[in-house]
């Protein structure tokens, strides 16, 4: 004797070898041995064997056609063998458990009713069903189609229009995802190979731009025609000629110095800001612009500004004219260089000269500045008494927190320019240019006396709105121990990492939001003194100072992917236009499976190589690079030679604050992952 049962939805048949009253021990003809309840015995029988059974009824209940089986079913409820009887106008075992098996797989037409029973399904949910299965069998239809066109190498419009979407932030659930993934299986191809093969991308570089495009920009990167609204404040003249050093290509100029008193025994430095929040206001629609960028993006040969250049040009400090200013005045002791006061005035500035330090960087250097080297430079319009006191400033306060940091900055790495060689700027690239990587040495004077006059005004400025009790937006860093970060909030906290007691973001408002609101504080602070708290347009524990911190967090970190990004494209397309086949490099992290990351010596590139087993962190090797690929953004490299042994520090990783630099470097040295995962199912659901 047989018994066909269900155990967990599905149907099973075999030989009982005992039987009690409430269940069966049943062996399978695997010869797996199951207790089954005798609620779960649907069907005793004789013959044929199970797996003959199973067989047979499997392949009949296909013949079922369930519309008529829907007809042939009762209003009332029914167990299968009544429809097997009804239908096949007899009832073998083979019928019944085809029945069984048929109506148990079309819900639409037949709900299960309890143990072998079923009852038909209301007409219009029926028709709703069938509605539904069709039009799956049409978006199936649709995913096969469009798989086959991308294999055959050409790409159906609707993915191209989703290209994006679907490769970086897909619904699976999308006939466009499935075709790609069912294509890359039907081909062996990679996502990014099949639809480039496919045409659906037209080059690497119009790639990562229109990728960069979809992620932050998808609305496209022009501005609204808006009018810069005019400065009012009736601001009285500053008795300076102020100076400002940028490169070139900088048209938002934020910053501009000024020296007075020099020889006095007392000398005044002036930090002159830009000062648009003198007329923008908080909810204006300029402002609403900028919120919504939060910064300027800057890559290779190109920048997308934070406001208009309409607006820029409105408020930047340009030579040859009085511009309106938040200044910081601070005052020295000529021969300590002490700090004996300081004081925020808001004025008109004259400035004097924009001055561009890549024009400037291989005549202003340390012998110029301190007198080694006796060369005129009658040309530069501002004296080498002026510049020689900012670069003796600037040297004193960076050792002076130095001192509270408690080791030196770290400079042993050159920072690297990339010029394109095109007659504009003012369109993104093609991607074909040429491009010229040169080195500059980090701590350059003229970047020196930039940096440390920001870094005075950004934590004096700081300070003071702390002590005013009025809110900014800090940044904070509250050790240099590993794996403590930089931290963005309104409280004056210290900044280990730069060695000041507060730094709150002020010198850039033309380029950064959160100095903007800064300056807005600041202006309070200059116009309305102890009262300030009361007039600043964000008050304490405001919630919006809250949400501008996170917006800013969030998009400066994506801008700083994007340029750190393309300037790897550039990177690796200078690599093929120069023939570079070999490169000397240096170890920096053994990533598993004998594969090092290096960081070559000549070029901003950090890659993997095999042949590096048995050195250690810091040894200097040669390395013969393989094939460059710009879409993935990645090349690998074997080592051929081993050049230096590492130093001790390097061997241990003595430096946690090179280590973490190291390893944010790392994270952008992989090839470019996209979310495309080839082993999701193609078969669609129907949504």
């Amino acid at each position: 004797m047989y018994a066909l049962f269900e155990e967990a939805g599905k149907f099973m048949a075999g030989r009982i070898l005992s039987e009690a009253e409430a269940s069966a021990q049943v062996e399978l003809d695997s010869g797996k041995r199951v207790k089954v309840k005798a609620a779960a015995q649907l069907l005793k029988f004789d013959k044929p064997t199970p797996a003959a059974l199973m067989a047979e009824a499997t392949a009949l209940s296909q013949s079922i056609e369930l519309e008529l089986a829907y007809e042939f079913a009762p209003e009332e409820e029914f167990g299968f063998a009544d429809l097997a009887q009804d239908y096949f106008n007899s009832a073998s075992t083979v019928q019944q458990v085809a029945a069984l098996l048929r109506l148990h797989e079309a819900p639409h037409y037949f709900r299960r009713a309890g143990k072998g029973r079923f009852r038909k399904a209301p007409a219009e949910i029926v028709q709703q069903a069938l509605l539904a299965i069709e039009k799956k069998k049409q978006v199936q239809a649709q995913i096969e189609a469009w798989s086959a066109e991308l294999v055959a190498g050409t790409c159906p419009v609707p993915i191209r229009e989703q290209l994006y979407k679907i490769l970086f932030r897909p619904d699976k659930n999308t006939p466009e995802y499935k075709a790609v993934v069912e294509a890359s299986k039907a081909s062996q191809r990679a996502p990014l190979n099949l639809l480039q093969n496919a045409g659906a991308i037209a080059s690497a570089w119009d790639f990562h731009w229109q990728r960069f495009l979809f992620d932050l920009f998808p609305k496209g990167t022009g501005f609204p025609v808006l009018q810069a609204p005019p400065i009012v404040d009736d601001l009285p003249l500053a008795p300076v000629q102020a100076f400002s050093i940028d490169d070139s290509h900088t048209t938002e100029i934020d910053d501009a110095l000024s020296l007075q008193g020099l020889g006095s025994g007392t000398v005044t430095v002036g930090i002159h800001i830009a000062a648009p929040g003198l007329a923008l206001t908080p909810g204006s629609a300029i402002d609403q612009l900028g919120r919504a960028r939060l910064s300027t993006v800057y890559m290779p040969g190109y920048k997308i500004t934070m406001l208009p250049d309409s607006v820029v040009q409105a408020y930047t400090l340009m030579e040859g004219r009085d511009c309106p200013a938040v200044s910081l005045y601070v005052s020295f002791n000529e021969d300590t260089l002490e700090v004996q006061s300081a004081v925020t005035r808001l004025e008109r500035v004259p400035i004097l000269v924009n001055l561009r330090h890549d024009q400037l960087d291989e005549r202003i250097t340390r012998e110029w500045l301190e007198g080694e080297d006796q060369s005129d430079h009658a040309d530069v319009p501002v004296s080498r008494a002026t510049l020689g006191f900012f670069w003796r400033l600037a040297q004193t306060l960076k050792a002076r927190r130095e001192v509270v940091r408690g080791k030196p900055e770290n400079f042993n790495r050159p920072d690297y320019s990339f010029k394109l060689e095109r007659e504009s700027n003012e369109a993104p690239p093609t991607g074909e240019e040429t491009v010229v990587i040169g080195t500059r040495k980090r701590g350059a004077p003229l970047d020196l006396m930039v940096a440390e006059a920001m870094i005075l005004a950004n934590s004096t400025w700081g300070q003071w709105m702390a002590q005013l009790g009025v809110p900014g937006i800090y940044r904070s860093q509250a050790s240099m121990a590993p794996g403590v970060k930089v931290r963005m909030g309104t409280k004056a906290l210290p900044h280990a990492g730069i060695g000041v007691p507060s730094y709150a973001w002020s010198t850039s408002p033309l380029r950064r939001y959160t100095d903007l609101v800064n300056q807005w504080q600041i202006i309070a602070c200059a116009k309305h003194g102890a009262t300030a708290a009361l007039a600043a347009p964000f008050k304490p524990k405001d919630a919006e100072l809250f949400s501008i911190i996170s917006g800013f967090d969030a998009a400066y970190s994506a801008y700083n992917s994007v340029q750190s990004s393309m300037e790897r494209y550039w990177t690796l397309r200078h690599v093929q236009q120069q023939h570079i086949e070999e490169l000397e490099a240096s170890l920096v992290k053994e990533v598993g499976g004998g594969s090092w990351l290096v960081r070559a010596d000549t070029l901003p590139l950090m890659f993997s190589v095999m042949g590096a087993n048995g050195l250690m962190r810091g040894a200097r090797v040669r390395v013969k690079l393989g094939e460059v690929d710009l879409m993935a953004l990645d090349v690998h490299g074997t080592v051929t030679a081993h050049l230096d042994a590492p130093t001790d520090a390097d061997a241990v990783g003595a430096d946690a604050e090179t280590e973490e630099a190291d390893e944010d470097e790392a994270m952008a040295a992989g090839p470019l992952t996209i979310a495309v995962d080839l082993s999701d199912s193609t078969q669609s659901d129907g949504s």
